[in-house]
């Protein structure tokens, strides 16, 4: 659209200058209508009866998802607009770990709004001003509907964690992930620090084989791999002292690339039995310590041990893991309280850990390695997730990860709020009576922006295959009449109280939503233009 707008006056120039906006405006509707695509394709995912996405990679993985953050991060968007809203949701994955579809969603009812309130004429700072003031009021709403929880409330924290889980596949199982969620995240919290959680204290191993059912918390230490059994050592070692090993159990190699050719046997024989001499020197200074369970790190230099190592290891009783990756030492060091060993000649009693059982198990098809009964164990916990297929594991893991997450926010801020769209519903309604109060295009705008907020409701009984008018209409009602906890119960298809249907979620995954939303679109507002750099 071109405008013609009036020079200033003044006394040399009488004439009117014009000014082309066109390319502003077609900018931000490209932006605007590119974001909002992105948040259409992952809109029916919202809620317990959102659909699932395949997604499929030019190298022929397949994953079944409908978690916002995951479709996103997997999906190829070339429009720079369209990746902002996909960092937003990982934005939101990263402060909150759920309603990392609910973000998308709702920024793109925003934008959908932001475009018509632009076409009416209205100023983008002024439409960003307007929204960043409404997602301040929207805070205080949200906080005068939240209730505070305890973490000794544990049926509490079960069930906030039940409600992430309700939406995903594995949603049959979530009466057994919901209190497992809970338990590893409370284990795993520190006394000193209690607003503080680091996820990754709780480890999740997988294992193909049984059913989601079978999915156990261990208090130990799971290896998804089986003990060395080259030269028929141990596989069951109770009263463990266990070491864990930065170094190789192998012979040395030059620092330089050679080749040495012996062509004596006599010399030949010699270098075998220098090489075997240093290896049985080596394994007596670790049986000396009363070690009998090694953790030996991969090595990217050379074998960390050999067929012969292994052999002197079995004779010597002791049993062994072999390449354990070098992220996980800080985990296993942790959990076994014990110090990781870089040099054979700084091996001593005092850096072992101790456990009361190390066992090769069989589970499904193959085996792990199981420590358990540590002494002096580190605030850590393993969960050992099974399932039928590999992309059942994957979204296993993947929906165990939210609830842990929805606990943890739990954890830094301790207040529930209902479900079931009721906070935003309410959010809608006191935004509109506050609309009325505001003058000008303010009070357009925020009465505009409020409507919008109705998008996750509206989405959640669609998807469930309700009348979304009449479902939202009713439930306007229900919250005009003071009843502030009423949202959409899709099991039943109706509108309930949704406290009494134990659909609750934790307040900073709503609050992270509407602030990272409002925050992403009022920059897409405010880019009026796109400069390529050569």
């Amino acid at each position: 659209m071109a405008a013609v707008v009036p020079a200033p006056p003044s006394s040399s120039s009488k004439t009117e200058s014009y000014v082309d906006t066109k390319r502003r405006d077609d900018v931000r509707q490209a932006n605007i209508l590119a974001a909002r695509a992105v948040a259409d394709a992952v809109r029916t995912s919202l809620g317990p009866r959102g659909m699932d996405k395949m997604i499929c990679s030019p190298s022929g993985d397949v994953i079944i998802t409908n978690d916002g953050a995951t479709i996103l991060s997997r999906m190829s968007l070339l429009q720079p607009a369209a990746k902002m809203l996909a960092e937003l949701s990982h934005s939101q994955d990263a402060a909150a770990g759920d309603g990392t579809t609910s973000v998308v969603v709702l920024a793109g009812s925003l934008l959908r709004r932001s475009l018509s309130l632009l076409s009416a004429g209205i100023h983008p700072t002024i439409v960003s001003d307007s929204l960043h003031k409404l997602s301040l009021k929207a805070l205080e709403i949200l906080q005068s509907m939240a209730i505070p929880v305890e973490l000794s409330d544990r049926e509490s924290l079960v069930k906030s964690a039940a409600t992430s889980l309700n939406s995903k596949v594995v949603s049959q199982y979530s009466s057994l992930l919901a209190p497992l969620a809970v338990d590893a995240v409370l284990t795993v919290v520190d006394p000193a620090n209690p607003s503080l959680v680091d996820l990754r204290d709780v480890k999740i191993v997988k294992k193909l084989g049984g059913t989601v059912d079978d999915t156990e918390l261990v208090r130990g230490l799971v290896f998804d791999k089986k003990v060395s059994h080259a030269a028929g050592g141990p596989t069951r070692v109770e009263n463990a002292k266990i070491a864990v090993i930065q170094f190789q159990i192998s012979p040395p190699k030059t620092d330089i690339e050679q080749s040495i050719v012996v062509s004596d046997y006599t010399q030949m024989d010699r270098i075998l039995r220098e090489e075997r001499n240093y290896i049985l020197g080596m394994v007596k200074k670790i049986k000396a310590t009363g070690c009998n369970v090694l953790l030996i790190q991969k090595s990217i230099l050379r074998d960390a041990v050999t067929d012969l190592s292994l052999h002197y290891l079995a004779k010597a009783k002791i049993l062994v893991v072999k390449d354990v990756e070098r992220d996980e030492i800080e985990f296993i060091t942790k959990t076994l309280n014990c110090l990781p060993i870089a040099n054979i000649e700084h091996f001593r009693e005092e850096k072992l850990g101790f456990a009361d059982c190390v066992e090769e198990v069989s589970v499904g098809e193959g085996k792990i390695v199981k420590i358990t009964g540590i002494k002096d164990m580190g605030r850590t916990m393993t969960v050992l997730v099974r399932g039928s297929n590999q992309l059942v594991i994957d979204e296993a893991e993947r929906s165990l990860h939210d609830a842990l997450c929805v606990v943890r926010c739990l954890v830094n801020k301790r207040f529930l709020i209902a479900g079931g769209g009721a906070p935003e519903i309410e959010m809608s309604r006191q935004l509109g009576a506050w609309a009325k109060e505001l003058k000008g295009m303010e009070s357009y705008c925020v009465k505009e922006f409020a409507e919008a907020l109705e998008v996750i409701p509206y989405t959640l009984a669609e998807n469930a295959g309700l009348n979304p008018i009449s479902i939202v209409t009713e439930l306007r009602n229900r919250h005009a009449q003071g009843e502030i906890n009423t949202g959409i119960n899709v099991r039943k298809g109706q509108i309930t109280n949704i406290l009494e249907e134990n659909v609750i979620q934790p307040l900073l995954v709503t609050t992270s939503a509407v602030t990272l939303s409002t925050e992403c679109v009022r920059m897409i507002l405010k880019i009026d233009d796109i400069v390529t750099v050569r």
